[in-house]
Parts: structure tokens; C-alpha cells; sequence
């Protein structure tokens, strides 16, 4: 879907539209109000013969621009409206997806974080903004996220590493982390699967 209105409808398209809905064509009825005060400032050109016919011309104009402009105003409307439905969807696949998601900035504090981290790290979501992930973290793991965030910082695409999360009654939990740079700039985003060893 394009951010350009104008552009969505097409130019041409979108006088063509004004032009029926002003003869009545189609559509709703076109507010007059509009046209009535044109009326009023163009009276005086309108009632010399040697102008009349610019002043009808130029009426006629300020009609088809306004209703482009309801026009415009009825695709915006529409826009918002799909827009707000796609973001609930992405924002309950992002807060129930099944792994844990977390952006944190170059000290390791999260910033956002879904459902699923909050319970991971077994907390409520609201309390867990600015807290450093480092802290749920066995020291080695913290040292070894604080390794993956520099090599991302240097340039490396991505990274992955296994990590242990100490949960609050103290009882580790191994996790395959992955990371990368956020592309808005400024934090890294992480994804935590829990630890499963390969069969052998």
C-alpha cells in the first residue's frame, strides 16, 4: 500500500471521481457550503458579462479540488484503518510468539521485550523496562552476551551463543540466544530459545 495517496488513486483517476461526484453521478451528496461562499466572492466577477464565464470556470474548479480533497480524506480514513488492524496483528504475533524477544541498548538494558520474555525471565512485563538482561544472567553468560553486543557493535551481522539464565529461585535455565543489530539503530534485538540438546 502506498503512503501517497494522490499516487494510490492516480491524478487523473481521482478528478475523474470528483468531476461524477459533483454531477451527481456518484457518491455521497457534495457539501455546498463551500460553493456557496465561492459564490459570494466571485459574485462581482460573475455578474459582468466579460467575466462571468472565468469566474464559472474558476468555481467550477474550486468544487472538483474540494471534493478531490474528500476524497483524499475517505482514502486516508480507509489507510488508518488497515494500518491499526495490521499493527494488532503483528503486535499479538510479536507479544505470543514462541520464543522469547528482547531489545536491549549497548549496556544490555531492555527496552521492549514480548510476553513471552517477561515469563521466560519470570516476571511482569511492566517491571523488567530499563532492568539490564545482564542480571538474570550466570556471570560467564552475562560476560559472553556482553561479547556477542561488541562483536555486533564492531560490525559482525549477527550472533549466537549458549547462555544460562538464573531464574529467581535460582534455578538455571540454559538458552540458545541469537542477536542482531536493530535496524532503527541504537539497540540490538535478541531472540532466547530454550536449551535442548541434540540427541546422539
Amino acid at each position: 500500500m502506498s503512503g501517497d495517496v494522490t499516487g494510490t488513486l492516480g491524478q487523473a483517476d481521482l478528478r475523474i471521481r470528483a468531476v461524477e461526484r459533483l454531477k451527481g453521478d456518484v457518491g455521497a451528496p457534495v457539501s455546498r457550503r463551500s460553493a456557496s461562499e465561492a459564490l459570494s466572492v466571485l459574485f462581482d466577477m460573475a455578474s459582468k458579462p466579460s467575466t462571468a464565464g472565468s469566474a464559472l470556470a474558476v468555481l467550477h474548479e474550486l468544487q472538483v479540488h474540494q471534493v478531490e480533497l474528500e476524497l483524499q480524506d475517505e482514502e486516508l480514513r480507509r489507510s488508518r484503518v488497515e494500518l491499526e488492524a495490521t499493527l494488532r496483528r503483528l503486535t499479538q504475533l510479536y507479544d505470543y510468539a514462541p520464543m522469547a524477544y528482547f531489545t536491549v541498548d549497548k549496556i544490555g538494558a531492555l527496552r521492549e521485550l514480548n510476553l513471552t520474555g517477561a515469563a521466560m525471565l519470570g516476571c511482569v512485563r511492566e517491571q523488567l523496562f530499563g532492568r539490564t538482561l545482564l542480571s538474570f544472567l550466570a556471570p560467564r553468560s552475562a560476560g559472553d552476551l556482553q561479547a556477542m553486543l561488541a562483536r555486533l557493535t564492531d560490525g559482525v551481522p549477527s550472533a549466537s551463543s549458549t547462555l544460562q539464565l538464573v531464574l529467581g529461585d535460582g534455578t538455571p535455565r540454559n538458552v540458545s540466544a541469537f542477536a542482531k543489530r536493530d535496524p532503527a539503530g541504537g539497540c540490538f534485538l535478541l531472540a532466547f530459545v530454550p536449551y535442548r540438546r541434540a540427541w546422539g
